[in-house]
């Protein structure tokens, strides 16, 4: 998808290298948090915290406000290091991928792709604690269309959308039961919530561990391609009592 500016014009920056606040400046605006220039989601929603492109010692400051002393943080995208006195609690290498040939057409697998909704969150919370796809929370299924295969009526494979910056949704939480796995069923679910946001007129990408080259190799012959490496940071706060800007 092109994203310029005017001709001569600075270019801005694209809303994928900051995705957290594109998302929560843009689509889910009415879900964020603000304390000075930093947004969050609700900490029952999503564990991102949006900073600034450029984030100087107030910002660090108002995370401190946020996160409350000893509290805990996470950002994705942010390559530099937190500020003197915070601790990395877990740091992970990733790829940012967008959909550039996804295939089109009617799913035509066995078992029926369902839509999952807050009722299932204690299904899905159980999956994802068998399943370790990345963070999933009490509210997050409220971030987007997610979807669900059953086996014997037991929630098996999952997957569905997350940030939503202008003119993109992520897919995520994509995970299968391990006795089930190796039967198409992940791709089956990524194509289907991609066709929901190809529908809105909106182009899908995710993120993947660099590491798991198996689910890499998978979204690249599903039609993905790596946009760019990325960082998933956790920092602590310090424990002084925090002053903030506001």
């Amino acid at each position: 998808m092109p994203y310029a500016a005017a001709p001569d014009g600075p270019v801005p920056p694209h809303p994928l290298d900051n995705p957290a606040r594109a998302a929560l400046t843009g689509p889910h605006a009415h879900l964020a948090e603000r304390y000075g220039r930093l947004l969050r989601y609700p900490a029952d929603m999503a564990p991102w915290l949006a900073l600034p492109d450029d984030p100087g010692e107030s910002d660090w400051a108002d995370a401190a406000v946020f996160a409350g002393p000893g509290g805990s943080l996470a950002t994705a995208g942010f390559a530099g290091p937190p500020p003197a006195g915070w601790e990395i609690t877990f740091h992970a290498d990733g790829v940012q991928m967008v959909a550039t040939g996804l295939p089109g057409g009617r799913d035509t697998g066995g078992d029926a792709i369902v839509p999952l909704g807050p009722a299932d969150v204690p299904e899905i919370l159980d999956l994802v604690e068998r399943t370790r796809p990345g963070p999933f929370l009490a509210r997050t299924v409220e971030l987007g269309t997610y979807l669900g295969i059953r086996r014997g009526g037991a929630l098996v494979a999952m997957a569905g959308e997350r940030m939503h910056p202008p003119g993109w949704t992520e897919i995520s939480a994509v995970c299968t039961d391990p006795e089930f796995r190796g039967r198409g069923l992940a791709a089956r679910l990524v194509l289907a919530v991609a066709d929901g946001i190809r529908a809105r007129g909106e182009t899908p990408f995710l993120h993947a561990a660099a590491d798991n080259t198996g689910a890499v190799r998978l979204y690249e012959s599903l039609g993905f391609e790596v946009r760019r490496a990325t960082r998933f940071l956790g920092v602590r706060a310090p424990v002084g009592a925090p002053v903030g800007t506001g």
